[in-house]
């Protein structure tokens, strides 16, 4: 039986009183009595706010587990990722680097749709973070024992495949996770995340000044084994049921492709599009940059590169304000924006002006990409919650992430002479790009209440008090 609190009379009339007094909540799960309750609501999803849960409902998951979900997840992937390129060289295989980040672009295309639907409809996402981690601990074993026993090319090639198919997934199962604990994404999601920011600075801290291993296969063994504590942490979280369980599957809804019915909004498929055209150029700044500190005689390069990640918390920290306060429009601009200048600092190919631009990295990376992942957690149906995540990470990390390697490797071979790269060409390029991009956004995105076609408002959650577009 419902009850409703002495101030919550004072939110509805008579009649929806008696609607929710006499409603049976014992029939419903905690995730599937949100969407009831503000369907039926004519005033908004705020005066959800009113309405106790059910007594059964299950409790959410403590801030510092998935806090350490965060870090610990994050951190590998900073010992791996950063060092990737110098590590690569150094045993001979620099010439494979821009095939070996194109791996996980492939893999985007293929593994995070079809992960996000089974854990949407058919296996609890904490189970499959699990079978995920170990899965990625072993192939990046794998991958780095080509590198120390000097396999083909193609062979290594052939791991750092098999280990981009596990681990694309992972990075949308885990927020998929922390998003379905929140009760206010927009307030809390962006402290959490900052403990996976923190986490990747301190892999970096521990690849330059405890391991030494800016270019040792030292480091991805490092990283192996650090999986092992994200599947020990998936063990403490609750096994949330799938939010849209079906008994009948087709194809297209096996493999994750309804989630490109998510397109049919403008205004998502602007923000998905855009997220992708940002990353092409986004894709040319760990792997180039790291190079680039190389050349000009910069130690201990991890390190420095974390300095993008000091601003990315910063930020992170302070984003539910920014929310807050201004259009959704201008956070996304601001973000891409940043980017230019970012970019354009790096093309003075000065030590002192890399730095600055590296650490204006975690601006540009959080004023968009974090803000989107809030955006599609606030303004899309919760069932499709790990299917969008997916599908941004399938357009940010497969198509974005895919034109980017490939084709920065390409304009990066041909600012080269004579074994000498021409830096300020190289990134003058990349800050052209940049620009396109946030035009392009600017002149498409529309925002919330410009959205005239109901038909494309089906999978989106009703009006509330939410980010501003």
């Amino acid at each position: 039986m419902g009850r409703l609190s002495s101030r919550a009379r004072h939110c509805f009339s008579g009649n929806e009183i008696e609607s929710y007094r006499t409603a049976d909540y014992s029939q419903y799960s905690f995730p599937s009595l949100i969407p009831r309750i503000a369907s039926f609501d004519k005033y908004g999803i705020r005066r959800f706010l009113c309405v106790p849960t059910p007594v059964d409902a299950a409790p959410l998951t403590s801030r510092a587990k998935l806090a350490l979900l965060f870090f610990f997840t994050a951190m590998p992937m900073g010992i791996w990722n950063v060092p990737l390129a110098n590590v690569f060289a150094a045993y001979g295989k620099g010439h494979l680097v821009h095939w070996v980040l194109a791996t996980s672009a492939i893999a985007a295309f293929i593994s995070p749709l079809f992960v996000g639907a089974l854990a949407d409809q058919r296996m609890a996402p904490t189970r499959l973070l699990r079978w995920l981690a170990l899965l990625t601990g072993l192939t990046m074993t794998l991958t780095c024992l080509s590198l120390q026993w000097h396999w083909a090319d193609w062979l290594t090639l052939a791991c750092a495949q098999i280990q981009a198919l596990v681990m694309t997934p992972v990075w949308s199962i885990t927020s998929s996770i922390v998003f379905s604990q929140l009760q206010n994404a927009k307030r809390e999601f962006g402290p959490l995340r900052a403990c996976a920011t923190f986490g990747w600075v301190v892999g970096c801290w521990i690849v330059s000044f405890v391991l030494k291993a800016d270019a040792s296969i030292v480091a991805g063994f490092t990283a192996a084994g650090l999986w092992i504590s994200v599947i020990g942490l998936a063990w403490l979280l609750p096994e949330m049921p799938p939010s849209d369980v079906q008994q009948h599957r087709s194809w297209k809804q096996i493999l994750g492709l309804d989630a490109l019915d998510l397109l049919n909004h403008r205004d998502h498929r602007i923000v998905f599009i855009t997220a992708a055209l940002f990353c092409v150029p986004l894709a040319a700044f760990y792997p180039y940059t790291a190079l680039q500190l190389k050349e000009i005689g910069v130690e201990n390069i991890s390190a420095v590169m974390s300095l993008a990640q000091t601003t990315e918390i910063l930020t992170m920290l302070l984003l539910a304000g920014v929310l807050a306060r201004f259009r959704l429009k201008w956070v996304f601009l601001s973000g891409i924006a940043i980017c230019v200048v970012r970019y354009g600092l790096n093309a003075l190919n000065t030590k002192a002006w890399i730095m600055v631009g590296t650490t204006l990295h975690g601006f540009a990376f959080t004023l968009y990409f974090i803000t989107t992942q809030i955006y599609l957690e606030e303004r899309i149906d919760p069932k499709w919650r790990v299917r969008a995540q997916a599908l941004l990470a399938l357009l940010m990390g497969g198509v974005g992430n895919l034109l980017g390697y490939l084709g920065g490797g390409w304009w990066y071979h041909l600012c080269q002479k004579n074994g000498v790269t021409d830096w300020p060409r190289f990134w003058w390029g990349e800050t052209a790009v940049t620009a396109v991009v946030c035009v392009f956004f600017a002149i498409m995105y529309r925002g919330r209440h410009a959205t005239t076609d109901a038909s494309a408002r089906v999978l989106e959650k009703p009006d509330e008090a939410g980010v501003k577009d």
